[in-house]
């Protein structure tokens, strides 16, 4: 299917290697011409055509204003997207190209961190610089026409249908652990639903501001994968980029830096910073509902035991601070 894709492109490719198969399946290839590029076969189901081309209009768009994120190709055409069907795959596919992005993910949900703590200052120092950036283009934007994209809302957070499913009847969840996280669900609902949505705090958002989707090339960062990006409140990317180096000896350094680096390119008043508790918790309630929903997946099967751990973990410490929103 990749093979095939590419003669939308008119890319001659020597070689094209996986590197990376979870959500969707993602290629290296490399060009007659010399150039390497990185495709993506997307996952049936998750978004339609129109959310993902606006995802990609996004990306451009960001891209144009400076931002460093992966160069979207067009076809040649000049389509964002293409869909693909080939007989041994029972599904079309919806298929995009974008330049190579050179260096080293910053590290991964299962290993950590990959750097010592004077360059994790740096690091996330530059990462909410890249965050609050982004936050900037999208609050000035001018949706196009027929833009569409999920929202990390009220709804789609801890509402009956939240977008990445009922976490609460995660089927590994003990009676313990359930009673815990839908007391947390209750509270988090109540915040939320007195949290008003702004320009100043809410938009578009990445979504996935995790370790792996951060890559290191020396001092340059580059953001990837903008497949969760919708719109959502500002401090639920914040609180991405923390939930996973919340265990790391660097965590209060990497936190500082992170809203350090924000703070200088974007307003974050004490007011919003009394709600990162809450949104780290909203955080760790859709991870479950990822797993539930993917419980087939050698993935989930690996990941279900840290993460109701973690998400667990943040509800306790929620439901503690009687002061917090």
């Amino acid at each position: 299917m990749a093979r095939q894709a590419l003669s939308h492109w008119q890319i001659s490719a020597d070689s094209i290697s996986l590197i990376k198969y979870r959500e969707n399946a993602v290629f290296s290839v490399h060009a007659s011409n010399g150039e390497r590029y990185a495709l993506r076969i997307h996952r049936p189901g998750y978004h339609d055509d129109d959310a993902l081309r606006s995802e990609l209009q996004w990306m451009a768009a960001l891209a144009d204003s400076g931002v460093q994120i992966p160069e979207v190709i067009p076809t040649t055409d000049q389509q964002l997207m293409v869909t693909v069907r080939v007989p041994e795959i029972p599904e079309a596919r919806q298929i995009d190209l974008f330049a190579w992005v050179d260096g080293q993910p910053l590290g991964s949900i299962e290993q950590g961190l990959n750097h010592d703590p004077v360059q994790v200052a740096k690091i996330y120092h530059a990462i909410g610089t890249i965050a609050a950036l982004l936050h900037n283009q999208a609050s000035e934007w001018p949706l196009p026409t027929g833009f569409k994209r999920h929202a990390w809302d009220l709804e789609g957070l801890v509402g009956d249908t939240p977008f990445w499913g009922r976490f609460w009847e995660l089927e590994s969840l003990t009676p313990e652990q359930q009673q815990l996280l839908e007391q947390a669900r209750e509270k988090a609902h109540d915040a939320l639903a007195k949290l008003e949505k702004t320009p100043l705090n809410y938009g578009l958002i990445h979504a996935d501001f995790v370790p792996e989707n951060l890559m290191t090339d020396g001092e340059n960062i580059r953001l990837l994968d903008f497949d969760d990006a919708g719109f959502g409140w500002h401090l639920f990317e914040l609180a991405t980029a923390l939930y996973f180096i919340q265990e790391e000896p660097c965590y209060d350094t990497a936190k500082t830096a992170l809203l350090w680096g924000y703070h200088e390119q974007r307003p974050l008043e004490l007011e919003d910073l009394a709600h990162l508790e809450l949104f780290l918790t909203l955080r760790g309630f859709t991870y479950l509902g990822w797993i539930r929903s993917r419980q087939e997946t050698e993935t989930a099967k690996e990941m279900t035991p840290d993460l109701i751990r973690r998400a667990c973990r943040q509800a306790e410490r929620y439901l503690a601070l009687d002061s917090c929103p």
